[in-house]
């Protein structure tokens, strides 16, 4: 099993075809919380019925990366939603760089990171005269763990690499 935070895509092909190499089961998965899995689930349905959204990412100030695994991993479950995107809207001017936070996978994303925060991802939706925000807090670390038994109890269950707890959950 897998959940360290900030692996970029490269070394998870590796750690793909390293298990295949070997015939192990391996479950990675950008976040082992049962509500943000669920949260992402959701966001997928959410997105294709609104022009616009934005994630806003907050977690404690030791994390190492930003953004977060999970809200990279958010944004690009709706990449395609919202495929014609430019960095900045026409006419848009950032007054200091980095205002509107990053762009991945056609999405804006704002990293927090302050002391007394654990993990916390809002995504915001935005269309003619409505929002949807959709929101996940772990406020403990204890959050992960039925995530983490989810997985361990079905590891051996689940052949060669799986990325992801959702197709533990039935999404």
């Amino acid at each position: 099993m897998v959940g360290t935070t900030g692996i970029d895509d490269q070394k998870i092909i590796e750690i793909k075809e390293k298990a295949e190499e070997v015939k192990a089961n391996v479950v990675m998965a950008p976040n082992y919380a049962i509500g943000a899995v669920m949260m992402m689930n959701f966001v997928k349905k959410a997105a294709p019925n609104f022009k616009d959204c934005e994630i806003i990412e907050l977690h404690h100030d030791k994390k190492a990366d930003a953004p977060s695994g999970t809200a990279l991993a958010t944004a690009n479950l709706i990449k395609s939603i919202y495929k014609s995107r430019k960095r900045l809207k026409d006419g848009e001017k950032e007054k200091v760089e980095g205002a509107r936070g990053c762009f991945a996978s056609n999405i804006h994303i704002h990293s927090v990171r302050l002391p007394g925060l654990m993990a916390h991802q809002e995504v915001i939706f935005g269309t003619t005269g409505q929002t949807l925000t959709i929101r996940h807090d772990s406020i403990s670390r204890e959050s992960f763990l039925p995530g983490i038994f989810l997985a361990v109890r079905n590891v051996a269950k689940m052949p060669g690499f799986t990325y992801g707890i959702d197709k533990l959950l039935g999404f």
